[in-house]
């Protein structure tokens, strides 16, 4: 039997990257994996997200000024991981990248998130309040993560806080609306300019909810996004 080494969390939690699951490659479902290079060596995958606030504040500590902080910061932060505690391990980041990835099928294998009806997925711990940061390959030999199994928070959801908080009526009938959503975050004036009044009415994890500049921050790049390709 293979013996495998423990994974080496504490650097990347402290940096806000607190969430963490390692899979064998050969063991993925077909269709998962990103694309290789010929003759490469990686055995691993390895899923990094955050949850909570802590990677905002590591990521304006930092300094970094770009149009990426976060990525870069994630990037620069995996970097100085495996140089200092993997020197000897071959690792690509293929995202944050060009390549195409299935955040989503990962995050299911990882047991991460169920579906919510404001499209974000929802976690019973952190809520709506995490994101995909990175996918790295790796040579590593790391103990593979066991799925998380949890009920889904909606499930049993009886008041359904976030259908009827949504101004733009993008979730009538539980049913999410892409076209809604987008007229009425466009609308002058929007109370989705900057945020999701849907999201942010959850009560699941709301603790954990992110600031409110961390919230600009990320609803004003999605609004740019539609703005140029809506």
């Amino acid at each position: 039997m293979e013996k495998f080494q423990p994974f080496d969390r504490a650097f990347l939690d402290d940096a806000g990257l607190n969430r963490q699951a390692v899979f064998n490659i050969a063991e993925l479902p077909t269709g998962i994996t990103p694309s290789m290079e010929p003759g490469h060596s990686y055995r691993q995958l390895i899923l990094i997200g955050h949850a909570g606030r802590r990677l905002w504040e590591r990521v304006k500590q930092s300094g970094i000024d770009s149009e990426n902080p976060i990525d870069d910061f994630t990037v620069q932060t995996v970097n100085r991981w495996f140089s200092s505690r993997q020197p000897k391990n071959n690792f690509r980041i293929v995202y944050p990248g060009s390549q195409a990835i299935g955040l989503q099928r990962l995050g299911q294998e990882a047991g991460w998130h169920s579906p919510s009806p404001f499209m974000v997925g929802i976690d019973p711990e952190w809520g709506s309040w995490y994101a995909y940061r990175a996918v790295v390959l790796a040579d590593t030999g790391f103990e593979p993560t066991l799925p998380l199994t949890r009920e889904p928070p909606c499930r049993a959801c009886d008041h359904q806080v976030c259908i009827a908080r949504c101004p733009g009526e993008a979730l009538e009938g539980g049913r999410f609306d892409l076209g809604k959503c987008i007229a009425y975050r466009r609308q002058a004036g929007s109370g989705c300019q900057a945020t999701c009044l849907a999201r942010v009415s959850c009560p699941v994890g709301s603790a954990h909810r992110y600031c409110d500049e961390q919230l600009h921050h990320t609803y004003s790049r999605s609004l740019r996004a539609i703005e140029k390709y809506c």
